[in-house]
């Protein structure tokens, strides 16, 4: 391979706008790929959290880079190593499920733009985003949750929904319900917020309490989604019955229609316990995954069935994706994938000044979890090398148990 000259920039150098390569393997950093456009300070952090004392300089201006040549290792560096090695593969897991996710809700957003104007096409494009995700689901015999998410912290409609639409299979596939069901869950998952958009923006991201009249026309947001599906007449009325009552409750406490115990099916059932789960972490106030599991299995279980909350604890573990903690060792984390330990999960961890980042299994370590923690007691260094401020969502992992 042909020598490659590239500009070998100190960190002291680096600015939002620039392309770099980072000197690592790819199994050293938390980026999907060693090559990284810079467009936030947050992203500057973290690579100066790697411990390298510099990177390569792709494209973007410094006048004081210094120009070096450098070998094919420098490609060589990018490829996945021959030999199986756990932490190689559970990269090449994240970066898969990042992957994946990213792709499901730009193909969501398509279904979105579509249902309209061309329902027949938009059918047909959910109907196939949906088969993607049923594989992906069945692709191991033992499904794990990873932590998925973009580079806002809001949370979009079709990113919730894909979110929704993983654990909500989780469930399913945890209860072995048959491949018909889990397809009407996805479905009725992916379109059950889709009323929002009939919702003006001036009340769907209001900061401050919504007033009774606004608070009122949200509400309606599963009437709108149902009208908008059922023109169509293409859409089963079990996916139908989910978006007309993913917010129905099992003591009858929901909405529209007040609904109780059995006359929500239990396909309903399971995407409004989903959908509650998951909305407290897209909501305006960011909630730790494992403080929202908390509040909803000790408060929330007379609105949802006890033993498909059971199910959801058992899927998300004792610190599910997401959540913050403080290792045996002092580190500190944010865990990224389940796993068959509970309290060894894989997390990206730190020192609690934020140095030192790396993706670290606790299990052949021999270091525990020690407690989960809130974002105020981290370090502003820790809070931006752990990324605290992003939307949590979650995707299947593709790591073999």
């Amino acid at each position: 391979m042909a020598k490659v000259a590239h500009k070998k920039l100190l960190l002291s150098e680096l600015q939002p706008g620039m392309r770099v390569k980072l000197p690592l393997s790819w199994t050293n950093h938390p980026f999907l790929f060693n090559r990284v456009d810079i467009n936030s300070a947050a992203q500057i952090e973290m690579i100066r959290g790697l411990g390298v004392p510099f990177v390569y300089l792709i494209s973007g201006s410094s006048d004081d880079a210094e120009a070096v040549d450098e070998e094919e290792e420098i490609e060589e560096i990018d490829e996945m190593p021959p030999e199986r090695d756990l932490k190689a593969d559970t990269r090449k897991s994240m970066r898969l499920s990042q992957k994946r996710f990213l792709e499901s809700v730009n193909q969501c957003r398509n279904v979105f733009g579509k249902i309209v104007s061309d329902p027949e096409g938009a059918y047909r494009l959910s109907a196939a985003l949906v088969e993607d995700l049923l594989s992906h689901l069945q692709e191991v015999q033992k499904p794990f949750l990873t932590l998925v998410g973009m580079d806002e912290k809001d949370v979009s409609v079709t990113q919730h929904g894909v979110s929704v639409a993983v654990l909500a299979m989780m469930i399913g596939h945890a209860l072995d319900l048959p491949a018909r069901e889990l397809r009407d869950i996805a479905l009725g998952s992916l379109f059950h917020d889709i009323g929002k958009l009939k919702v003006p923006d001036v009340i769907r991201r209001k900061r401050s309490a919504l007033t009774p009249h606004e608070a009122n026309y949200l509400q309606m947001h599963p009437n709108f989604g149902y009208d908008m599906l059922n023109r169509s007449g293409l859409f089963p009325k079990e996916v139908l019955n989910i978006v007309l009552h993913h917010h129905e409750f099992v003591d009858g406490s929901g909405f529209p229609d007040g609904l109780t115990g059995h006359k929500i099916p239990m396909v309903t059932q399971i995407v409004s316990l989903a959908n509650d789960y998951d909305q407290q972490l897209s909501g305006q106030q960011a909630t730790s995954p494992q403080v929202a599991l908390g509040y909803l299995f000790k408060n929330r279980a007379s609105k949802h069935s006890e033993s498909l909350i059971s199910v959801l604890v058992k899927i998300l573990g004792i610190y599910p994706p997401g959540t913050i903690v403080k290792l045996s060792d002092d580190n500190v984390a944010k865990v990224i994938m389940t796993t068959k330990e509970v309290s060894q999960p894989q997390v990206w961890a730190c020192k609690e000044d934020g140095s030192e980042a790396s993706l670290r299994f606790l299990s052949d370590e021999g270091v525990t979890v020690q407690k989960s923690l809130r974002v105020e007691d981290l370090t502003e260094g820790a809070k931006r090398t752990l990324q605290v401020d992003k939307g949590i969502s979650f995707y299947f992992s593709s790591l073999q148990a």
